[in-house]
């Protein structure tokens, strides 16, 4: 199994008003659900020059296990921000 992070963008028609419960519920009891959040304010930094801007545009993330990329994509059906017509960007988290 892999570890995968869906990123979702603020692109989708109801924003804040997203119910929640009901997709994470689902990937609970199909023991994907490993973890999530909304982001908040932040900024980039780097030692030396300047920082590119804040990818300001993703909002929150949560994240899935999965055996491959494909096996991800399937668990978007019920994402709010999916079914709203937003953009998920799916990546997969490497084993360190």
């Amino acid at each position: 199994m892999a570890d995968f992070i869906f990123l979702h963008h603020d692109d989708a028609s109801g924003g804040s008003r997203l119910d929640w419960d009901p997709y994470l519920t689902r990937l609970r009891e199909g023991g994907v659900f490993q973890g999530g959040s909304a982001i908040g304010e932040g900024c980039c930094a780097r030692k030396t020059g300047d920082a590119p801007e804040l990818t300001a545009h993703i909002m929150g993330y949560v994240r899935v296990t999965a055996d491959n990329l494909a096996e991800a994509r399937k668990l978007l059906p019920g994402n709010p921000v999916f079914e709203a017509g937003g953009t998920v960007e799916i990546r997969e988290l490497p084993k360190g």
